[in-house]
């Protein structure tokens, strides 16, 4: 049976004080143990994460990293194998932002994808649609596609050690969010594709649901029967809603 989880990404949020004051809050809320629980911090406030949460069960994720898994002359860039050091266990791969306003294609995350597994890393890849592109019935050749990438380059096999959002472009930030149903509809599809190479893989695969999740809609959506949990933006930086995000999952 697959383990439902939440993930808090804080995107390019927080100062010092900021982030340690949310992590005080996320040590004080009650997580049910059938739900895995995951924040993915900015860069320079990992270390501080992993520190104030060690022993908390609460896993800490990096919101990108280099092409290669080692270490070398890439200025800027942070490497896999550098962020199993500080202590991550998960990574995002190809979130709508990096796609869409970084530029990154899917050779880029299909290199950053392997660099994650080859250092023991859990990959979350972010997959889904625009607006124009759901408009134009397009959202689940969009959708494949980006899967397809991934399954071409490494085989379907590397999501046994890996993670897939469905996080509609569309509903990020906006405080648009899909239907439970237009949700479960594409998450169905994508177990669907899966399974269609091999139907294990397809049957223990989490597939997380991202796009303006509240604690007013998650139970909704996570009854759906194959969206196992969310990638929670905005209101993974209010410890007490994210918590509530978190119960609602786990009830």
């Amino acid at each position: 049976m697959r383990r439902l989880m939440v993930a808090g990404n804080w995107k390019m949020h927080g100062t010092r004080s900021s982030v340690a004051e949310l992590l005080k809050g996320l040590k004080s809320q009650e997580f049910s143990a059938t739900v895995e629980v995951a924040v993915f911090p900015a860069f320079l406030h990992i270390s501080e994460a992993v520190e104030a949460l060690r022993g908390s069960g609460i896993a800490v994720g990096a919101q990108d990293l280099a092409t290669q898994s080692a270490p070398g002359a890439l200025t800027g860039e942070v490497a896999a194998s550098q962020l199993m050091d500080a202590g991550c266990s998960l990574v995002l791969i190809g979130h709508s932002e990096r796609r869409q306003v970084i530029g990154e294609d899917e050779s880029v995350l299909v290199a950053k994808f392997k660099a994650a597994q080859e250092v023991g890393l859990v990959p979350v890849l972010c997959v889904g649609e625009t607006l124009a592109e759901r408009e134009a019935e397009r959202t689940l050749e969009v959708v494949g596609s980006q899967l397809d990438s991934i399954i071409d380059a490494l085989g379907v096999e590397v999501f046994t050690r890996a993670v897939i959002a469905y996080e509609p472009v569309w509903a990020i930030g906006t405080g648009l969010t899909a239907t439970p149903e237009q949700a479960q509809d594409v998450h169905k599809a994508i177990r669907d594709k899966l399974a269609a190479r091999n139907a294990e893989v397809a049957q223990g695969v989490r597939l997380l649901y991202g796009g303006s999740v509240k604690a007013a809609n998650a139970a909704d959506l996570f009854r759906m029967p194959d969206i196992d949990g969310g990638l929670i933006g905005g209101a993974a930086l209010n410890a007490d809603e994210f918590g509530a995000i978190c119960r609602a999952a786990g009830s």
